[in-house]
This record gives structure tokens, sequence and C-alpha cells, in this order.
């Protein structure tokens, strides 16, 4: 067998040994989705509530979107609250108030108004506030990602900050009295959201989508490039690609989803105030991210399920659920470098 055969039976085997790995990782993370989707469906039914239960979806949705842009993509941003909460406020604002008139003048033309439009129904007002918050997205990350680190990080926070004392002086937003009695309505005329069990599968749904739509980013071609600009940017940049547009892309992708999650939890909790917006609740989703384990699926799930779940659970203790948030991270961070999910995918050798 000469030198070249060796080489050809060698690039098979590897090959073959890739497309099996694949097979398996597709084959486990498959059992994984059928699973979460079965357990999704069967909650209600032990006695948890639906109302609580939908709102750790809506926050594990967000802290998945933030974890696309930060695990894969490398972008740390302290100011991701601005789009989940600006979304809130256009998917409550539409849901309650539909859109106004808007006067408009034009040289020649002369005075003329857009009429407005009615309430929206749920399904099109979490849209609106998902597209609100791409658009957002595409102006905050075009301006961020001329830097790196923990600049990046610090024009996030300020443009945040802006977005913040927007929100509280826009007449629109009720100031620090938000948007209340937010009607839930109905999907496609069809089923009543009124009911927390019917809203709580009707969020299930959604996250399911958006859960399965990062997952299928993380591992495509352009999830691939995400992580080797994430690893090593100057080599992805010496291999031909365009590092910013991919970049910017995965931001404005982050901040889309994000906003899904907003919208979704103005209509559920049937409120949209300046919580949603503040720079704590961009703290809250780094602490999701990095308790669950960054870099991975099912992380930003379990670490929404563990830190709403505590907020909801221990909220009697009023000013002490943050010393014991304080705590698990200190023992996340010092026990669980790569997150809960990132310990146990490194205990079964399988990415999670």
């Amino acid at each position: 067998m000469t030198g070249i055969d060796h080489i050809s039976e060698a690039g098979a085997a590897s090959g073959r040994a890739q497309s099996g790995a694949e097979a398996s990782w597709i084959s486990l993370h498959a059992v994984l989705f059928a699973g979460l989707a079965t357990v999704l469906a069967i909650l209600p039914m032990l006695g948890l509530y639906p109302f609580v239960l939908a709102e750790i979806l809506c926050f594990a949705l967000f802290a998945s979107a933030f974890n696309l842009m930060l695990g894969y993509g490398g972008l740390l941003s302290f100011g991701h609250a601005m789009f989940f909460g600006f979304a809130s406020y256009i998917a409550a604002y539409t849901a309650k108030h539909g859109l106004p008139s808007l006067p408009f003048w034009l040289p020649g033309a002369g005075p003329f108004s857009i009429p407005g439009l009615p309430p929206f129904p749920p399904a099109l007002a979490v849209l609106a506030g998902a597209a609100v918050a791409a658009v957002l997205g595409v102006a905050v990350g075009a301006l961020a990602i001329r830097r790196q680190g923990i600049y990046f990080a610090m024009i996030t926070l300020a443009l945040a900050q802006m977005v913040y004392f927007f929100c509280l002086q826009a007449p629109f937003t009720g100031g620090e009295n938000g948007i209340q009695a937010v009607p839930r309505g109905t999907v496609f005329g069809l089923v009543s959201l009124a009911p927390d069990l019917n809203a709580y599968y009707a969020v299930a749904v959604v996250f399911m989508a958006g859960f399965l739509l990062i997952a299928r980013i993380v591992h495509s071609p352009f999830g691939q490039v995400l992580k080797a600009i994430r690893d090593n940017e100057p080599r992805a940049i010496s291999l031909g690609y365009r590092t910013a547009r991919y970049k910017l892309a995965v931001f404005v992708l982050s901040a889309a989803l994000a906003g899904v999650a907003g919208g979704m939890k103005a209509i559920v909790s049937q409120l949209a105030t300046l919580t949603d917006v503040h720079w704590s609740m961009s703290g809250e989703v780094i602490l999701m991210t990095l308790v669950g384990g960054m870099g991975t699926i099912f992380g930003p799930l379990a670490g929404a399920v563990i830190i709403v779940a505590i907020q909801n659970y221990l909220n009697s203790f009023g000013a002490w659920v943050t010393i014991v948030q304080g705590t698990i991270f200190v023992v996340c961070v010092l026990l669980f470098k790569e997150g809960i999910v990132g310990v146990l995918a490194r205990a079964i050798r399988r990415p999670l």
C-alpha cells in the first residue's frame, strides 16, 4: 500500500469519525429537546403555578438570547435590558392602545396624517416589540462593536442608561407607573390568553421555537464563525472573514430575541415597568447565564429557573433574596466555573 493510500484511508476514517460524532450529537440533542418539550407540557399538571412558569420561560429566552451573543460571540453587554425592557413597553402599548395617527408634512403635498391602528393582538404586539428591539440593536451595535472588551461593555451600559431615562420621561411609557392593565387578548382570535394556563402554553410554544432557533444558529456555519471570532478574532480576520459584520449580526439577533422575551413578559404579566429596562435587569441576565453555563445551549435555561425561582419563592425574605443570589453566584464561580450545565457537559463529555 502506498503512502497516498495510507493518507486517503486516514482521511476517510477521520471523516467517518467526525460524521459519527455529529450524528451522536444530533441524537443526544434530539432526545434532550423532546424531553424538554415533554416536561414543559406536563409541568402545570404537577401543581406548579402557570404564571410563574411562564415568567421563567420569558427570562430563559432572554438569557438564551444574551448567551448567543456572549457565550458564542464573545460580546459582553452590560445593557442588554434595554432591548428586553423597551420591547416590553412597545408590546404593552400596542396591545393596549394600538398606534396613534401620525402627522406628516411633505413639500408640494402639504400636511397629512397616517391613520392610526386599533389595539394589536398579542402575537402582533410581541412582533412589534421584537422589531423595534432589532432596530435599536442595529443602532446600538453599530456603535458598540467599534470597541472591544470592557470598552464595548461600557458603551452598551451608557446607551442602556439613555434608553432608561427616555422610558422614564416619554409620555407613552407612563413614567414610574409604567403601562398597566395590558390586555392579554387572544391568539389568532381563537384561544383566549386570559387564563394563566393558556398564557403559559402560548409562551412555551414561542420559547421552544426561539430555543430551537438559537440552537440551529449556534451549530450552523454562521455559528462556527462566531466561535472562531470569539476564540481568536485576528486569526478570523486573516482568514478573510469580515468580523464586524458577524458581530453586528449576532448583536441584532440577540436583541430581537430579547425583544420577543420582553414582549411576552409584558403580555403575560399585563405590565411594563422601568424595572424591565433598568441596569439591574442586565445584571440578572448575566447572572443567569454564568450560573447556568456560558457557551452552552441549556445553561441559560437552568440559570433562569434557579434565579427566578429564588426571586418568587423567597420574596418574603425581602432584601435577603439579593444576598442569596450573591451567595449562589460566588459558589458557582468558585466551584462551577463553567456553570452548572457546563460541569455536567464536561462530566458526560458531550456538548450541552
